[in-house]
């Protein structure tokens, strides 16, 4: 277990806890309302964590503080996406290590003693688990927590179910709702009879549920993931889909049998996450796409399709090359049948001072439809 020791008024120590992937700090000291932003910087900049033992309010500002400072060094563009994209993800990284410093301590209920703090118990207890107090986390990963309570609670509209979806902490939220309507439009394979369906990579289970609700009869997910099996499994029995949708125990990509469709909305982009929360958005090596794909052919029943669901932003940030996508399928056996197209909707599509605004305003993603080769 890791520790945090520091000294107020008598050595203290607390378990060190980070969601994101932070490193333990081995140098720590207590901050409060005197502490000024400038010194506060430095500090985090050296490498030096601060314990906020101040007004819960007047942390926030501080965080607000350091975030301006560290704004002012973030990179614009490079000579190539490629380039930009490694250079925001560098500055992202710093940000988070220096906006990391900031932290707070929960204790054994989950509460925080700070003036003015609000409760987080729930927050807390949804996103940790139960713990033996005291535990340190950063402040801004807490701020993160307590959002992802509110949007837990309040939920996702997904137009294609005309319902909502409660995405659980550290589970890929349905925001982007075009690869949604992809896989709800798709015609199903076999003229619609579909009797079993698998839905790999589930996250919050709304593909699953869209696919329950076009009549498939029975859909099995999974996921690498027990948050998200979790919060599957709590969508599909609020949505009154249970008896169609089950989510199976385990990390497997594959479960057991065979099926007319699999469904396959793997992270777009090829490159290593640096915690559990980029899991949604970055595919180490490409490995789940090419497990997907590499173990369709022998999954489909005689007449099914795979459906890969993927955006071409890794293709228009020079990270992979759709040469090579072609090459994977063909070399899995597979061949494509069909494919749909949409373009993003999404509010960063739109922001023109994103340094890669324009390789994001003309992303396309696609549902591929594939069939064993011939």
């Amino acid at each position: 277990m890791s520790t945090i020791h520091w000294t107020e008024t008598h050595p203290r120590s607390a378990r060190w806890h980070s969601e994101s992937g932070l490193p333990l700090p081995r140098t720590v000291v207590v901050a409060d309302d005197r502490m000024r932003a400038a010194v506060a910087y430095r500090l985090a900049c050296e490498g030096t964590a601060l314990l906020w033992r101040g007004d819960f309010h007047n942390g926030r500002q501080l965080l607000s503080a350091l975030d301006r400072r560290v704004g002012r060094t973030a990179p614009g563009a490079a000579d190539t996406a490629a380039e930009t994209f490694r250079s925001q993800r560098r500055f992202r990284a710093h940000r988070a290590r220096v906006l990391g410093k900031l932290l707070v301590l929960l204790d054994a209920d989950h509460g925080l003693d700070l003036r003015r703090a609000p409760d987080v118990r729930r927050a807390v207890a949804e996103a940790y688990g139960d713990f033996d107090g005291p535990v340190a986390v950063a402040l801004s990963e807490l701020l993160g927590a307590v959002s992802a309570r509110q949007w837990r609670e309040k939920g996702v509209y997904v137009p294609a179910l005309e319902a909502r979806i409660h995405p659980h902490y550290g589970v890929f939220a349905p925001t982007r709702s075009e690869y949604v309507d992809l896989a709800a439009s798709a015609p199903l394979p076999r003229d619609g009879e579909v009797r079993v369906a698998f839905d790999l990579g589930t996250g919050t289970g709304v593909l699953a549920a869209v696919l329950a609700r076009r009549g498939v009869g029975q859909v099995v997910a999974t996921d690498v993931s027990a948050r998200a099996r979790a919060c599957a499994r709590d969508n599909v029995g609020r949505l009154g889909l249970s008896g169609v949708v089950r989510v199976v125990t385990g990390p497997e990509l594959y479960p057991p049998g065979r099926a007319d469709l699999v469904v396959c909305n793997p992270p777009w982009i090829p490159g290593r996450p640096a915690s559990d929360l980029d899991l949604g958005v970055y595919d180490a090596g490409g490995g789940m796409l090419q497990g997907f794909l590499s173990g369709l052919a022998e999954r489909l029943e005689p007449g099914g399709e795979g459906w890969l669901v993927l955006s071409d932003l890794a293709e228009r940030l020079g990270l992979r090359s759709r040469e090579e996508l072609m090459t994977a399928v063909a070399g899995a056996g597979l061949r494509v049948v069909g494919r749909s197209d949409t373009r993003p909707r999404h509010a960063r599509a739109r922001d023109t001072g994103d340094p890669l605004h324009a390789v994001r305003a003309a992303e396309v993603t696609s549902l591929w439809r594939l069939a064993v080769g011939a």
